[in-house]
């Protein structure tokens, strides 16, 4: 299990110096995500993805659900109006269920991936006035190691918490 750590870095010399003591921690690269203004050149900096920047795992899950919900109520409504070929009930449903729920996801997801990471809107008006965002994923055994190796060493890194809600992936 990880977690994420968010901190504010007022310029990129200190994300600079920050990224380097965390690679020398033994944290991978592929952990850090840095998120700055749309004009700011990262400088070789792991800046954030698709994933961090925009609202796609929520739209996903959500889509999932909502379709899914649908499917089955759609399902219910064919069994009950006799629709559905006697015997065959059973894999009707679940096709249904399956397909709204994969088709939920898809739509969800076209309209999620332009909308903005709603758990980071705590930070867009940091960001907008030039700050840069840092988000480390570590493990649960490490946290402390690294949130004090962080606050220990860089008085100007604004520690803005925890987020249990990493993905399990990437």
């Amino acid at each position: 299990m990880r977690r994420r750590l968010y901190f504010l870095l007022p310029d990129l010399r200190s994300a600079n110096i920050i990224h380097n003591e965390l690679l020398l921690a033994r944290i991978e690269e592929g952990r850090m995500h840095v998120l700055e203004k749309e004009d700011v050149s990262l400088d070789g900096l792991p800046e954030a993805n698709l994933l961090q920047k925009s609202d796609l795992i929520h739209g996903l899950q959500m889509g999932m659900y909502i379709g899914g919900v649908m499917g089955m109520l759609l399902s219910t409504l064919a069994v009950s109006l006799g629709m559905i070929v006697p015997g065959l009930e059973i894999l009707s449903v679940t096709s249904l269920v399956f397909g709204g729920a994969a088709f939920g996801s898809f739509a969800a997801s076209l309209i999620a991936v332009n909308v903005g990471n709603t758990r980071l809107k705590d930070f867009h008006p940091e960001i907008a006035k030039g700050r840069i965002l840092f988000m480390v994923d570590v493990p649960i055994s490490r946290l402390d190691e690294i949130r004090a190796l962080i606050s220990g060493h860089h008085p100007e890194a604004d520690m803005r918490g925890i987020d249990p809600r990493i993905p399990a992936f990437p």
